[in-house]
């Protein structure tokens, strides 16, 4: 009976460790695949201030996702260093999908213009495109030319003597017309200011002949008839502009879009993937989204996370060669 009650106890705390230790690996296993994901409020990093474009969309996203999930999705806006710091804290975070990160078009161009301590393409997980915003080229009526094909005629007969504005230097409005300049091989002067509307005003004062500009920020003006509507800068048209037709029609290959995606560290277990790629796919598909969405003169696309990282990985190709090309340098 002695030898008994020593062997017991040493067999009872071998089998309680035992089944801690399981429990642990079962919880470790099934956290890394996903399963019982998500059972904690997930943070969804916004790389800029409140109010911008990425915030709007991620914040429309975020709701319907949240009441799928049956966990709040919390935005959370970290800006600074153009979108760097933000979006490295989501690239460097544990892939347990409780940290993701809502990006914009200015990924693709900010890994052409810096040194970034993450690899853009590879260091990453994507994990759905929400949605893609063409720009618009609109020129000044006195300009005579009403279509891509006049405007390349025109800029080559006039070369350098047509001036184009940007939101500033860097922006994607300005590696949209440097692009433009690039394939069409045309000579453009840029003008860069500070926000879309004093482009705008200076197009309608005449002071520039051209913008590549916001749709939504444009459209009043086109239906005015104090602008005039050459081209959109996505590869197919526009609903919001059907009749204009896209760069792409003339020059080949050209695209220049201000895309809305959603990434997450490496790593990220293909269930928890999937499983947000499926649920914004589906919040996309609800008319109060899409009402919204179109508001913002978003495009919706969804789609597999494979279709973000090729858009990702043509975007960082593209503006690397833009910036190259045009010697574009900006201040760290």
């Amino acid at each position: 009976m002695l030898r008994l009650s020593r062997i017991v106890p040493g067999l009872l705390v071998i089998a309680s460790c035992s089944l801690v230790s399981g429990a642990a690996v079962a919880q470790a296993a099934s956290t890394g695949s996903g399963q019982g994901y998500p059972s904690k409020p997930i943070r969804l990093i916004v790389p800029f201030p409140p109010g911008g474009g990425t915030d709007i969309v991620a914040r429309i996203i975020a709701q319907p996702v949240s009441e799928r999930l049956g966990q709040t999705v919390v935005v959370d806006n970290r800006g600074g260093g153009s979108a760097t710091v933000g979006t490295e804290t989501a690239v460097r975070a544990n892939p347990d999908g409780y940290t993701l990160v809502m990006v914009s078009g200015s990924y693709g161009a900010t890994a052409a213009l810096y040194k970034l301590p993450y690899d853009p393409v590879n260091g990453i997980q994507p994990i759905i495109l929400v949605g893609e915003l063409g720009l618009v080229v609109a020129t000044h009526p006195a300009v005579p030319v009403k279509s891509v094909k006049e405007l390349i005629a025109y800029a080559k007969g006039n070369p350098g003597k047509l001036n184009y504005g940007s939101t500033g230097t860097a922006s994607l409005a300005h590696l949209s017309g440097e692009l433009f300049k690039l394939e069409a091989k045309v000579d453009l002067t840029h003008v860069p200011y500070k926000g879309m509307g004093p482009a705008l005003n200076d197009l309608i004062g005449g002071q520039i002949q051209l913008t590549f500009g916001s749709v939504v920020s444009t459209i009043p003006h086109l239906k005015s008839g104090r602008l005039r509507a050459i081209a959109v800068t996505t590869a197919k048209r526009s609903a919001a502009l059907p009749d204009v037709a896209a760069v792409g029609e003339t020059v080949p290959g050209y695209a220049a879009v201000n895309s809305y995606g959603i990434l997450g560290p490496k790593g990220l277990s293909k269930n928890i993937v999937l499983r947000w790629n499926n649920e914004v796919a589906r919040a996309l598909q609800a008319d109060e989204i899409k009402s919204r969405m179109a508001g913002q003169g978003l495009e919706l696309a969804g789609g597999p996370p494979e279709q973000f990282l090729n858009l990702i990985r043509r975007d960082v190709e593209t503006w690397k060669r833009v910036v190259k090309a045009a010697k574009i340098t900006v201040a760290d």
